[in-house]
């Protein structure tokens, strides 16, 4: 493991980095047709399987991904080190699953795939955005009135 230190990177090296992965990682929605409602559609009625294929790469490659970098790399590509995130399974997270799946179930579009659908031009995205802003937006709310999401 490399221990030697990095130099600190700057923030416009940051933002490129996230430009570029995010870039990627909305052609990659584009390409597999995942900012395409309806194909999102016919995967969760179990009429179309291609879409399993893809997620089933992404997480294979996210997987492989997570499990090497640390041990071939000892940082980060921006110097800082890797870390790991533990998240608590509680009720507040279970509802928020339920209520995203049954959002994804209703509508066909997650997020990334709403966002990245804008830039092919699928304008009408903009209300299930609106919808996940509102969202986002009460859960806020609930947090600010003493029901931290924990």
């Amino acid at each position: 493991m490399n221990t030697t230190p990095t130099p600190a990177a700057s923030p416009a090296s940051h933002l490129l980095v996230a430009l570029l992965a995010g870039a990627l990682f909305g052609f990659g929605l584009a390409l597999s047709t995942m900012v395409q409602p309806e194909v999102v559609l016919s995967f969760l009625r179990f009429q179309d399987f291609g879409l399993a294929l893809v997620m089933g790469g992404g997480v294979a490659v996210a997987l492989l991904g997570l499990q090497l970098a640390p041990r071939l790399r000892g940082r980060a590509l921006l110097g800082q080190p890797f870390q790991t995130h533990a998240a608590a399974w509680d009720r507040d997270t279970q509802l928020g699953a339920a209520l995203f799946g049954i959002g994804w179930g209703l509508c066909g579009v997650c997020p990334g795939p709403a966002i990245a659908g804008l830039g092919t031009g699928n304008w009408a995205l903009l209300w299930a955005l609106a919808g996940i802003a509102l969202g986002a937006l009460a859960q806020g709310w609930r947090a600010d009135r003493g029901h931290p999401a924990r």
